[in-house]
């Protein structure tokens, strides 16, 4: 017996065969859920591009798989060369499934109506019924009932036994099933594009603005997280200064109520300048962005940052400035650190608390705010001596790194227990060990203001929306062939036999319901001694 040898590929055949594994619509299924599946590590492990002092201090926590997830660009996913490959290969795949289904539809939309075939009976769907009319009159109302119907119809006339000739309508409907199935996958790749090029292009930059001053968008970021291709040194020269921030929050219920302390409304007034050097007022509020050299301005949030001044032991001020304290609950009590890092390393001082815009002290919470308001502002602050930056790792403004830092103790009847400093607004208090003083001056407010530019948002929601439309295209219309055959009736030639039938691409199970209506249609409401008479035979 001879052995059969098959033939080998070679490196075209080898191209082609994984050309159209690539292309096929599993595999492009498979690399998109493969794409989420890849994003799960950018949502769990903090990203340097969004936030690099979580990452130093993941780092730190676990230092024997932190290397191990940095090698492996864990701490950048979005954009390591292995996410990247994802998401082109997705794209590639996407294209090479829809275009060639793009060609076959074009051709299918151009293509004739098939003729009718001879024996409807073997049809998957298929009636027939006797009606009291002439066939000339039957073939008519026929043909009107398809086209309200929106068929594409096609007449033919043929000869059957007996010389006995018949009349036939082929109809053919749902081919925007079709071109909604494509709409929809050409949308999918187009918001896949939009996505990457909001990515790629796209940047965000926080910046934290007290009331009175104001930043630049070139170069006057707290925080920027700018896409692979965004150049910050080409931004739009335009500038913001915070004139005041309106915030109103109710107590004109009972201290009781649930609503009580809610806040009302956040507004921001604001003087914009433009990249022309005019300047003009606008307003930013929640849900209501300022759109400006190609961005958008956004408020995201608000706070509190009392005026400090630290000065040491001959009155220098080593720290002048409104420092941001982070809000932790809805009365607004809100953490934050003092950074005196003028100093040497070892003799830097840092201090860490709460401000409390309504203050209060319990016995079992400790320091509290009873109402978000400044109705009567306090600053509960312990202190630390040491290097403020270890490593010169980044860190949070609203944190104190103490790992390189000594708390200091009290003086007096606190000698034994940490130094706790309680500041009202215009109080100023010593510092133990000759290490100067420090100043609650007053009570600022600030703004969170976040910039955003991001090209591919609004191509990929128009995408969206459209691909919406072709998917309920593709969900809801149905392919369906109908064949209408309209003959003198055998037993009695002054009536006429219609024979309808239909199949549909895919399943459909209501094609046997249209059949029937479309039959009732074509004899006609008022026609009577209606037979009917269903084949329930064979069904290829």
């Amino acid at each position: 017996m001879s052995t059969i040898t098959q033939p080998r590929l070679g490196p075209l055949g080898t191209a082609r065969w994984f050309w159209r594994q690539l292309t096929s619509m599993r595999t492009a299924l498979f690399l998109l859920l493969l794409l989420a599946v890849a994003a799960i590590p950018g949502s769990i492990i903090p990203q340097t591009g969004i936030d690099a002092g979580r990452v130093a201090t993941y780092k730190t926590n676990h230092p024997s798989l932190a290397p191990w997830l940095d090698r492996l660009g864990f701490f950048n996913v979005f954009t390591s060369p292995w996410f990247a490959a994802i998401y082109i290969l997705l794209i590639i795949s996407l294209i090479g499934c829809v275009i060639p289904r793009i060609r076959i539809h074009l051709r299918t939309l151009r293509a004739p109506v098939p003729r009718t075939p001879k024996n409807l009976s073997r049809l998957p769907a298929y009636v027939e019924r006797s009606v009291d009319e002439p066939a000339d009159v039957v073939l008519d109302r026929a043909r009107e009932v398809l086209k309200r119907k929106r068929y594409r119809v096609r007449e033919d006339e043929t000869v059957e036994g007996s010389a006995q000739s018949s009349w036939s309508i082929a109809a053919e409907a749902g081919r925007m099933r079709e071109t909604g199935n494509l709409i929809f996958h050409s949308c999918l790749i187009w918001v896949v594009l939009a996505v990457a090029a909001g990515h790629l292009w796209g940047w965000r930059a926080d910046v934290i603005v007290p009331v009175g001053q104001g930043f630049s968008n070139s170069g006057g970021y707290d925080t920027e997280n700018l896409g692979p291709l965004v150049d910050d040194s080409k931004f739009s020269p335009w500038s913001i200064r915070l004139n005041s921030l309106d915030v109103s929050f109710e107590d004109k219920v009972p201290p009781t109520s649930p609503q009580y302390g809610q806040p009302r409304h956040f507004t921001a007034y604001t003087t914009v300048t433009g990249t022309n050097g005019k300047s003009k007022r606008e307003v930013i509020s929640v849900n209501h962005s300022l759109p400006i050299g190609g961005s958008s301005v956004y408020l995201l949030g608000n706070g509190y940052a009392p005026m400090i001044t630290v000065r040491d032991a001959k009155g220098n001020v080593l720290y002048r400035q409104e420092t941001p304290f982070l809000s932790q609950d809805n009365n607004y009590k809100s953490t934050g650190a003092i950074k005196v890092s003028s100093l040497p390393a070892a003799k830097q001082m840092g201090f860490f608390g709460f401000f409390l815009p309504t203050a209060a002290f319990s016995d079992t919470l400790g320091p509290v705010s009873t109402f978000p308001a400044p109705k009567d502002p306090a600053l509960v602050l312990g202190m630390y001596v040491g290097n403020l930056f270890p490593g010169n790792a980044p860190q949070s403004v609203y944190t104190l790194d103490t790992s390189a830092m000594k708390q200091v103790q009290g003086t007096g009847a606190q000698a034994k227990q940490p130094l706790r400093i309680v500041l009202k607004p215009g109080q100023t208090t010593k510092l133990p060990g000759g290490r100067g003083s420090i100043t609650f001056d007053n009570v600022q407010r600030w703004a969170g203001l976040s910039t955003r530019h991001d090209p591919g948002k609004m191509p990929a929601l128009y995408g969206a929306l459209l691909g919406l439309i072709g998917l309920i295209m593709s969900m809801t219309l149905r392919r369906r062939r109908v064949f209408v055959k309209v003959s003198a009736d055998p037993q009695d030639p002054a009536r006429s036999l219609v024979r309808v039938g239909g199949l549909a691409k895919g399943e459909d199970p209501r094609l046997q319901v249209a059949i029937d209506g479309l039959a009732l249609a074509v004899a006609g409401d008022d026609s009577t001694h209606v037979q009917l008479r269903t084949q329930a035979g064979a069904r290829t």
